[in-house]
């Protein structure tokens, strides 16, 4: 689909039609990217999205174990540190 750049003050726009909106989930936002000279418009992406189903992917963290307790202790450890 061909179409006219518009201006916007110093900058330039596209208007993209309603159907292609919603084809693509495109709602308030988007992210823009320049690829292998494409410019690439994709569905906005919230920060951590994800990150939940990830999580339960991993399993329980019952047999987890705290790396901390595995380390020999250090100088400050032993010296410095107060509780």
């Amino acid at each position: 689909m061909k179409v006219k750049l518009v201006r916007i003050g110093n900058s330039r726009g596209i208007r993209i039609p309603k159907a292609i909106l919603e084809q693509c989930g495109l709602q308030e936002a988007a992210e823009l990217r320049f690829e292998k000279d494409r410019l690439v418009i994709t569905r906005e992406h919230r920060p951590r999205q994800g990150w939940e189903d990830a999580f339960f992917a991993a399993g329980p963290s019952c047999h987890d174990e705290l790396l901390l307790e595995a380390l020999p202790s250090s100088a400050f450890d032993r010296e410095d540190w107060r509780w």
